[in-house]
């Protein structure tokens, strides 16, 4: 059984996509930080830098998750922005269900505001993740 885990993984994390890891979790941090200074102020950075951090966790779980199950950082994933985009958006759905899912039992909302938020967060971060493949491949 252990074997064929490790295959699996083996299948799914290549080196070579150690920079689109990198960016990744750079963009999404960047992101949901952004996102969090919208809604509470910039004071929050000093004032509250846990709940920052919380935020940013309970997303980044879900990516770690997600992402080399559904093969992001897979050798295909490092050859093309063309595969690279799709494989990223696909593994940040889960992870953003996840991440929104934590948040929500951590911090708590109204099942309205958790339908908005997850859609908002689901639609950043594919664009977010998008662009930065996108760049990379371009500028690589």
């Amino acid at each position: 059984m252990a074997s064929s885990q490790q295959s699996f993984l083996a299948k799914r994390l290549d080196s070579d996509a150690l920079p689109l890891a990198v960016g990744d979790v750079l963009v999404l941090a960047a992101l949901i930080t952004f996102g969090v200074t919208m809604h509470n102020g910039t004071g929050i950075l000093a004032s509250d830098p846990g709940y920052v951090a919380i935020t940013v966790g309970v997303f980044l779980v879900g990516w770690l998750i997600f992402a080399p199950i559904v093969g992001a950082y897979s050798a295909g994933a490092a050859e093309s922005a063309k595969a690279a985009i799709p494989l990223a958006i696909r593994s940040w759905v889960p992870a953003d269900i996840v991440g929104v899912g934590l948040w929500t039992v951590i911090r708590g909302t109204d099942p309205i505001g958790i339908v908005i938020f997850a859609l908002v967060t689901i639609v950043i971060g594919s664009l977010g993740l998008g662009v930065w493949r996108w760049l990379w491949f371009k500028l690589t």
